[in-house]
């Protein structure tokens, strides 16, 4: 799946990036904690999170993700915006909520990031 399909899909509006749509991507990772995040997510993919704030473009920098997609219709202010340019990522917007894009996504062969199932007794 490429960004340009993610944006059909999920009946999206870029808000920057438009020349990276071709970027191919594989999984994605749904969280407003960006503390979680960091903690799952080791390798370069998508972020889709209703959280338009810097904390979500310093996550961002630190995982070198390729695409933020902001759930529920949010449009991030022009510093945020500024800040991911420079950063050289995407970002969209869907009316979807964080829910239904996941799904959405899923349903069209996007995975989530890989993370262990089992219960082990450190979980207990």
């Amino acid at each position: 799946m490429t960004i340009a399909d993610m944006v059909r899909i999920l009946n999206a509006r870029v808000l920057l990036g438009e020349e990276k749509l071709d970027t191919p991507v594989h999984t994605a990772c749904c969280s407003d904690l960006m503390s979680d995040v960091l903690a799952f997510v080791d390798e370069k993919t998508v972020l889709i999170t209703g959280l338009t704030n810097p904390h979500v473009i310093r996550t961002s920098e630190m995982l070198d993700l390729k695409c933020l997609v902001f759930v529920r219709g949010k449009v991030p202010n022009d510093e945020i915006l500024e800040a991911a340019a420079e950063q050289g990522l995407v970002v969209i917007t869907t009316k979807a909520t964080a829910f239904s894009a996941c799904g959405i996504l899923y349903a069209e062969g996007l995975r989530g990031v890989p993370v262990p199932l089992e219960w082990n007794a450190e979980d207990e």
